[in-house]
C-alpha cells in the first residue's frame, strides 16, 4: 500500500511505501535529489512512520530517477540563508541521521546512481549499502565548496575507512566509482542490474531475507542496535549492552520459535515478535 509522507503542506519530497515488511523511503527533488530543510523532515517523520510500524522490519532508502541518490544539500538554500538557519539545519539533519541510525530495524541505503556529499551522508548512516554498478561517482567534495562534511560525514567515513584515509579522500575532494568504494568499505555490495527498477527488485530480494517468517527480525534489529550503539562505548558497557539486548530477546516469540524449531529439526516461522 502506497502512502505520502509529508511534514508541511508543501509538496511531497520523501515518498514512502510498505511492501512484504519492507518500507521505502524515496528521496524525490528532481534533478540531482538534493535536501532542503524541508526534505529533513519529511525523511525524520518518514523514519519515525517505518519505527512505529509493526509491519515493518527493514527500511530502504533511495533517490528518485534513474541517475542519482541524493548529491547532497541544496547548495541554492545554503547561500541564501543565515548563518543561523545554517546552524540549525545542520542539527535537526545530524538528529534525522542519528534516529535513523538508532531505530532497532535494519536499514539498507539502495544507492541507484552518484551518490556524493551529504547524499553519501545519508548513505553512511544506513546499516548496508547497496549500489547499482554503472558510472555513477561517490565522495565527499565539500572542501571545493570551502566547507567540510557537515551531516555527520567526517565522524561516519573515519569510522568506515581510518583516519589517513578519511583526511585524503575529505581534503581532496575526490570522486571515485563503484570499486574504489567497495574496496574502500564504503560500499557493501554492488548489483549489476537493468535501470533503476531491475535493480530495485534485486534489493527487494535481498532485503526480504531480513523479514519473517525466515527471519527473526527482532533478533536482526537487537543486533544493529549492539553494533551501533557498542562500538561508541567502552568494551566492557559494549558488552552489558549485548547481555541486556540478548535478555530481551530471550523472552520473545522468536526466540522460542527459533529454540523449538532446532530441537525439532524443522525451519523455523518466525512473527518478528
Amino acid at each position: 500500500m502506497a502512502e505520502a509522507t509529508t511534514a508541511t503542506a508543501e509538496r511531497t519530497l520523501i515518498h514512502y511505501e510498505t511492501r512484504e515488511g519492507i518500507a521505502y523511503l524515496t528521496l524525490d527533488d528532481p534533478p540531482a535529489n538534493t535536501y532542503t530543510h524541508e526534505m529533513m523532515r519529511q525523511l525524520d517523520d518518514a523514519i519515525l512512520k517505518a519505527r512505529f510500524d509493526k509491519e515493518v522490519h527493514v527500511l530502504v532508502l533511495t533517490g528518485a530517477g534513474e541517475k542519482m541518490f541524493c548529491a547532497g544539500a541544496n547548495i541554492n538554500m545554503l547561500r541564501t540563508s543565515d548563518p543561523t538557519f545554517k546552524y540549525f539545519f545542520c542539527l535537526h539533519a545530524n538528529e534525522t541521521l542519528s534516529r535513523l541510525e538508532q531505530t532497532p530495524k535494519l536499514v539498507i541505503a539502495a544507492l541507484n546512481g552518484n551518490t556524493v556529499g551529504g547524499g553519501l551522508e545519508i548513505a553512511m548512516a544506513a546499516d548496508l549499502r547497496i549500489a547499482k554498478r554503472g558510472p555513477a561517482k561517490f565522495g565527499l567534495p565539500e572542501v571545493t565548496l570551502g566547507v567540510l562534511p557537515g551531516t555527520g560525514g567526517t565522524q561516519r567515513l573515519v569510522r568506515m575507512v581510518g583516519k589517513s584515509r578519511a583526511i585524503e579522500l575529505m581534503t581532496t575532494g575526490r570522486l571515485f566509482d563503484v570499486d574504489e568504494a567497495q574496496r574502500l568499505g564504503i560500499v557493501d555490495l554492488a548489483f549489476e542490474a537493468e535501470g533503476r527498477d531491475g535493480f530495485l527488485a534485486q534489493v527487494h530480494d535481498y532485503a526480504r531475507q531480513f523479514c519473517p517468517p525466515g527471519r527473526a527480525a527482532k533478533a536482526v534489529g537487537r543486533i544493529k542496535r549492539s553494533v551501533q550503539s557498542g562500538a561508541e562505548i567502552p568494551f566492557e558497557y559494549g558488552l552489558t549492552l549485548e547481555r541486556e539486548l540478548q535478555q530481551q530477546l530471550f523472552q520473545s516469540d522468536d526466540a522460542k520459535e527459533g529454540l523449538a524449531a532446532y530441537v525439532e529439526k524443522r525451519p523455523p516461522q518466525f512473527k518478528g515478535n
